[in-house]
């Protein structure tokens, strides 16, 4: 499903743009050093799927971010409670649940019949070290913890957690990507993979891949396949030449090119599926020059959100409104809110009001991958008319997520999908958020996100998002310019894989090769 736009006159169409990649691809194919696996015919082999992602950073759950590291936790451990396609929470770890009528008190049910690799159950007690192993991390899981005041167990088989306030939303909490259950007193955490999900890790080749096979005595079921790979690339272009020459069965989280590129092609199946997923541009807002209001201002009314979608996403996914809260989220959208309309001329005049009458020369900090560096290059040429000139600093976007995207002014950043708009909220814009990356404080918004994430009350949950959203159009340090699709490409031998709209949370499990 996509939404398609109008092309401007300075875009590539589609039709065009299908031949210019095949050309590209094929070129690629010729040039790109593939693993010793390459070969159309060795992908094929029986009982083995390989996947190609970019190089992953870190197994540390603590840590692991991308999309590359969250499938392979995702794939050798188990969440309590995942999430579907459609948002819908699923049981895993825990098989049911209920609350108290005041909401302050979550039961889970542990299942009895899950293991570890190594062969010994699943205890309430690994549960239990687990979680408060994360809490005492102190990083975006113990802000999603924040509320939690006791976790203890509660009879045979269970555990209790108790919240200060009411979460309606808790339990998607407890779905967050890095909270996969570790064994109690686990060592070297993210070296050594001792989880209790589908796939057992067999062996981990640093940079190259990480190989496993199916976990035969998995509570859910043994998985379809005999063996799991996923390859690992530096470069996005590279995966996708290992795609179209035969040595990965598929890939996720490509570019929207590239994705057209695929699109007609019998060999292949070519999927997008819409999501909360969006791309925004952030500035710091603790410093100059992103501390003054004006600055944010004119940076908003230098861009053209519409023309950013058209380009960079070639009609798929939405436009964004500057805001974590988009279609994807139904009632929650204020679809009629109005962004203002690009005009340079009155952005330069707020610069020179602030103090900036020459303009601004900034940094424009960027992960080298995806659709991201062409984000980059359009927003610089827009802002350019304003006096805006950005110099964009790409940067290999896992070690970007590591190191330092929390702390440069002005930076592109990626956010994937999440099931619900509380999570963003939580995660990256209340002031003592963990990943507030732009340093924004609002005493207002603040007290929205706690009305939000507290209240039973639909209509007063509706209407605390909607001012969140004016809010973030008005004064936020953010432009959110388009929400993406999420896509996938598999060899046409492949079957059995729904995509996930975080893709690293894709499940492999009932995956058949033909």
């Amino acid at each position: 499903m996509k939404t398609q736009g109008k092309s401007p006159a300075s875009a590539v169409s589609r039709r065009e743009f299908l031949n210019i990649f095949a050309a590209g691809a094929a070129a690629a194919v010729g040039t790109v050093a593939l693993s010793p696996l390459a070969g159309r015919a060795q992908a094929q082999g029986a009982g083995t799927l390989r996947m190609a992602w970019l190089t992953p950073a870190t197994f540390d759950p603590r840590s692991a971010s991308g999309d590359s590291e969250i499938a392979v936790l995702n794939a050798v451990y188990d969440y309590l409670i995942d999430t579907d396609a459609a948002a819908n929470l699923v049981p895993r770890l825990a098989s049911s649940w209920e609350h108290s009528e005041d909401g302050l008190t979550y039961t889970l049910h542990i299942r009895e019949d899950a293991t570890w690799h190594d062969g010994s159950a699943v205890t309430v007690e690994d549960v239990l070290w687990t979680l408060q192993w994360q809490r005492d991390a102190g990083g975006s899981v113990a802000d999603l913890l924040g509320s939690v005041e006791t976790i203890e167990a509660a009879g045979a088989g269970a555990i209790a957690i108790s919240l200060s306030a009411p979460n309606p939303d808790f339990l998607y909490n407890l779905s967050d990507n890095k909270l996969v259950m570790l064994k109690a007193g686990a060592d070297n955490i993210g070296v050594e993979l001792n989880g209790s999900g589908p796939f057992i890790v067999e062996e981990i080749l640093a940079g190259d891949r990480v190989i496993m096979r199916a976990n035969a005595d998995y509570w859910g079921g043994a998985p379809s396949i005999e063996r799991l790979e996923f390859v690992y690339f530096d470069d996005q272009q590279a995966g996708i030449a290992a795609v179209q020459g035969g040595s990965a069965h598929g890939i996720m989280r490509l570019d929207n090119s590239s994705f057209l590129g695929f699109s007609g092609d019998a060999n292949f199946h070519a999927v997008d599926i819409p999501t909360s997923g969006h791309h925004l541009a952030r500035l710091r807002a603790d410093r100059a020059p992103g501390a003054d209001a004006r600055v944010r201002k004119a940076f908003k009314l230098a861009t053209d959100r519409e023309a950013i979608w058209e380009r960079v996403q070639l009609g798929y996914g939405a436009v964004g409104k500057d805001s974590p809260i988009g279609p994807a989220f139904g009632q929650y959208f204020l679809a009629d809110a109005a962004v203002p309309a690009r005009d340079p001329a009155a952005a330069a005049a707020l610069l020179a009001e602030a103090g900036y009458p020459d303009g601004l020369d900034m940094t424009l900090h960027v992960p080298n991958s995806g659709t991201w560096p062409d984000l980059a290059q359009a927003l610089a040429a827009q802002w350019q008319e304003a006096g805006i000139r950005v110099e964009i600093q790409l940067e290999d976007e896992n070690s970007y997520w590591v190191e330092d995207w929390l702390e440069v002014d002005l930076g592109v950043t990626g956010w994937g999908a999440r099931p619900i708009p509380q999570l963003y909220l939580d995660l990256a814009y209340h002031s003592q958020a963990a990943w507030n990356e732009s340093h924004y404080s609002n005493p207002r918004l603040d007290a929205l996100i706690e009305l939000a994430r507290s209240s039973f009350d639909q209509a007063e949950r509706s209407a605390a998002y909607a001012e969140i959203q004016q809010i973030f159009l008005d004064d936020g340090p953010i432009i959110v310019p388009y929400f993406f699709a999420q896509f996938m490409v598999l060899a046409s031998a492949v079957s059995g894989l729904t995509l996930h709209p975080f893709a690293g949370r894709s499940n492999f499990t009932s995956v058949t090769l033909g």
